[in-house]
């Protein structure tokens, strides 16, 4: 009997395995987080939730545990370089995100290799400073994101911190989100989602997306006494995985705001703390081929 069944089970695998499905690449260009909740690997359990494939350059090592950040190790943009370039021979990615970039001269590497990319969907999470304070991009690098890379996103995802570096100006109310939003894309073309999770005296998780000529009031309540590690980077990466799968930008955000609602609502314990649960348990979004359209966002 145990025979049988062992043929059977081969039998009905082999079948299985004939059929393989194709899915879109998405690529994160970001920092490694020993701690699993933050970072890359973040990014890449999203995409993997989405039915993306994922696709990883690695711009720094990070030693870091939920709680804090015990140091930083760049890459050489050399190695960044030759990263970005066995990825895109092979696995030309349907849409781009980069996190945790922390050197000028590893913005300087990414900006002029996807200046080169045709047709790019580039989700930029401008990552400044972690929740915990510490500085993840150089003083000096600040002008390099600025001039470099900003100017090739599709869409710059900065949270309150973020976007009042940005734009120069505090942020307390979502009128300030609305206008943040609005100077973000004056000065850098393309679209912006600010994000609103540390925004104080709030009810509610609110972000405003603003791309010049849409604009979207994006909320949901707060979920009290889970610690947020690692929202950004999963907010921005299901948003790139939503372009991969050819929604538009619109959608794809709205996409990425249900994701890391369930994420959040979903926490689990590991240790002394929460990580997000990004086992995905919502229908996926489809993805799409370049003829088709999806009726959300046709």
């Amino acid at each position: 009997m145990l025979a049988l069944g062992a043929g059977r089970f081969s039998a009905n695998f082999h079948r299985m395995r004939t059929q393989p499905k194709s899915r879109p690449v998405a690529l994160t260009i970001a920092g490694s987080d020993s701690g699993g909740g933050a970072g890359l690997q973040a990014d890449l359990k999203t995409f993997a939730a989405l039915g993306v494939h994922g696709t990883s350059v690695i711009t720094c090592l990070t030693a870091q545990n939920p709680r804090r950040i015990l140091g930083v190790e760049s890459c050489s943009p050399k190695m960044l370089r030759l990263q970005l370039e066995a990825v895109f021979s092979e696995l030309p990615p349907a849409a781009v995100k980069t996190g945790m970039l922390f050197s000028a001269g590893n913005i300087a590497a990414v900006a002029d290799f996807l200046r080169k990319t045709k047709n790019l969907k580039l989700v930029v999470d401008p990552v400044m400073v972690s929740t915990s304070g510490a500085r993840l991009l150089q003083p000096a690098a600040e002008k390099a994101l600025r001039e470099k890379l900003l100017p090739l996103a599709a869409l710059i995802t900065p949270n309150v911190d973020e976007a009042e570096i940005l734009v120069e100006q505090k942020i307390r109310s979502p009128e300030d989100l609305r206008s943040a939003a609005r100077k973000i894309v004056a000065r850098f073309g393309g679209a912006a989602l600010v994000k609103g999770g540390h925004l104080k005296n709030s009810r509610e998780a609110i972000d405003i997306f603003f791309d010049g000529q849409t604009e979207l009031l994006l909320s949901a309540p707060f979920v009290k006494g889970v610690p947020t590690h690692g929202t950004g980077c999963t907010y921005s990466a299901a948003i790139c995985a939503a372009l991969a799968l050819g929604h538009g930008l619109p959608h794809a955000v709205e996409i990425g705001k249900n994701f890391i609602t369930t994420a959040i609502s979903q926490s689990y314990r590991i240790a002394h703390h929460f990580a997000l649960e990004q086992n995905y348990g919502g229908h996926h979004p489809p993805a799409l081929s370049a003829s088709e359209k999806c009726p959300c966002c046709s």
